[in-house]
Formats: C-alpha cells, sequence, structure tokens
C-alpha cells in the first residue's frame, strides 16, 4: 500500500526545528543552513497543506493552532524514524555520549582525566569532538561542551567548572639559558602568543594586570593552537602563558616552570554547557555529568583560589 499523502520531508525537518525552538535563526543554527533556508521549507510546507504554521509577529514567532497540533505528530514521527535508524546502525543512545570541547580541553584536562570516568562507568563509552569554537556545532551534535568563557553564551545551561590561574610558564633549559627574576625580563625574550579570535587572555592584558605598561615583547612566536603552544613552550622556544589546569600536569613533573611568582586569577571560567532543548539527557549523561563535577571541585579545592592581580 503506498502510503500517502506525504508532505515535503525536508520541510518536516525545518519546520520540526523551528517549532522547538521558537526561532528560525536558532533552528537554522542547528541545521546548518541559512534563516532564510528555513523560513523558505517552512512557507513551501505551508504551501502543500494549505494552513499557516507559524503566527509571525515583529516581536515573537508562535504557532497556529493547526501548527501546534502538527508539531505534535511530527515530532513523534521523526522520534520514531531516529530510533528505528538508530537500530538499524547499532547506535547506543543511552550508552554513548558526545563531549564538544576546545583542542586545548581536550588534549591537556580531559583526556589525562578521562581513564578515571572510564574506570568508574566502564559501560559507557565517550566520544570527544575537539573545535575551538563552539560556533556552527549544531546543539544535537553533542551532549556536553567544555568551553573557556568570560561570558557564558545565552540560551545554553552552564555550570561554572573553574576559574583559571594564569602565570608565565617556560622549560627548564629555556630558564637556564635566560635572565627571568621578574616580569619586566620577559620582555626581554621570546614570548609565545596565542593567535585567538575566542576569550583567551593576552600578554598584553596579562602584563597591565600586573600593574605593567603592555610593550611589544623582543621577540614573539604565533601559534593558533594552545596545545601546538605548549609544545613550543616544552621546546624550549619561549615563555607561554599557563593556564593552571590545562598546564599542572607538566608543572608537576616539571617539564615545565614558572620563572617568576606573579599571576592572574581570571574572572573567567571553564563552563560546562548542556543544549536547554535536552530537557531529559541520557543516562549516561547525567553520570559523567556529576563526576565532571566532583572532579573539578576537587581539583579547584586543591588549587586554591589566591592570587596575585585579578582581572575580569
Amino acid at each position: 500500500m503506498k502510503i500517502k499523502p506525504l508532505p515535503p520531508l525536508n520541510s518536516l525537518v525545518a519546520f520540526e526545528a523551528a517549532a522547538r525552538h521558537m526561532s528560525f535563526t536558532r533552528a537554522a543554527a542547528e541545521l546548518n543552513v541559512t534563516q532564510g533556508a528555513v523560513s523558505r521549507q517552512i512557507r513551501h510546507l505551508e504551501e502543500y497543506l494549505g494552513h499557516a504554521l507559524f503566527v509571525r509577529d515583529k516581536r515573537q514567532l508562535g504557532l497556529t493552532q493547526t501548527g501546534n497540533q502538527y508539531y505534535a505528530s511530527v515530532q513523534e514521527a521523526l522520534q520514531v524514524l531516529a530510533d528505528a535508524t538508530g537500530d538499524i546502525l547499532q547506535w547506543r543512545p543511552n550508552k554513548q555520549i558526545t563531549v564538544v570541547t576546545s583542542n586545548a580541553m581536550a588534549s591537556l584536562w580531559l583526556l589525562p582525566r578521562l581513564p578515571k570516568f572510564q574506570d568508574a562507568v566502564p559501560n559507557i563509552d565517550v566520544r570527544i569532538l575537539a573545535t575551538d569554537t563552539l560556533k556552527g556545532v549544531r546543539s544535537s551534535e553533542y551532549d556536553i561542551a567544555l568551553f573557556y568563557y568570560r561570558k557564558a553564551p545565552a540560551a545554553m545551561s552552564a555550570t561554572p567548572l573553574f576559574r583559571e590561574r594564569v602565570y608565565p610558564i617556560c622549560s627548564p633549559d629555556f630558564l637556564e639559558r635566560q635572565a627571568l627574576d621578574n616580569p619586566e625580563q620577559i620582555l626581554g625574550t621570546t614570548q609565545l602568543w596565542l593567535d585567538s579570535s575566542e576569550n583567551w587572555l593576552t600578554w598584553k592584558e596579562w602584563f597591565k594586570s600586573a600593574g605593567m605598561k603592555p610593550m611589544e615583547p623582543r621577540r614573539r612566536l604565533n601559534l593558533n593552537n594552545y596545545p601546538m603552544l605548549i609544545q613550543a613552550a616544552l621546546n624550549g622556544q619561549g615563555v607561554a602563558l599557563g593556564w593552571e589546569q590545562l598546564v599542572e600536569q607538566y608543572l608537576t613533573n616539571g617539564l615545565l616552570v614558572r620563572p617568576v611568582t606573579t599571576e592572574l586569577n581570571t574572572e573567567a571560567h571553564f563552563y560546562m554547557l548542556e543544549p536547554e532543548e535536552h530537557a531529559r539527557p541520557k543516562p549516561g549523561v547525567e553520570e559523567f555529568r556529576d563526576w565532571l563535577l566532583e572532579h573539578a571541585r576537587e581539583e579547584q579545592h586543591y588549587s586554591g583560589e589566591t592570587s596575585v592581580a585579578t582581572s575580569s
């Protein structure tokens, strides 16, 4: 028996996302298309049905009575289709969680600690998606995000994990070749700079917080990736700014050292972020969240909150 009438399926996906977010803009971001594309798909669906699905107001978007009834059915149908597809792919939705985070957080903080979670919860698989910005990543692609922000992004559930102390770091060999007894002397050597449009603290901000006039260093090496910048410091190529939680293991084992004691306690945080539409997270997500918060509390208590300089 032929199934009919069937609406345009791409339009159904756009409609479901727009109705769930109650926003064409957020639906477009999730689907990785333009707002105009979402609007066209929904208009196409409305023309096919012969009924308006949305009440378009300048201040807010709303569903018509027909749209509200149709949304419930469309969402249920798409979920049934997704479940059936997952069964064929042998996808384990309650046994696998996806964590999206920066390359720095993934390689320098999360991966070294992840075996503790895997030992404690061996039945949960963790998938890590590393990217240096959350922009362009659809909320449906991950369960938890870990990023450093001066201000947590809106429209997400944001839980602060820890603030960061930031201080200069270099290799022991580099320190032996340089006289670095105070922050001013760092200007006379090679500084390792992170090229990033995100929220990372810059050398200029660090010097200003330390009560010094920001000046250009004698030499600088620019890198656009924090793990690569730390590797350059390990190689003895210059002085970098170290985020305590990210470089702690290198300081503990002596591969990196602090040439001066001046440090900055930032008011920004590493956040655990969850899309608000994930009202009922998978069981694995809850276990990972609990482990993450407990681990962050332990490390924050260990590192303390004292600082020489502060900044927001």
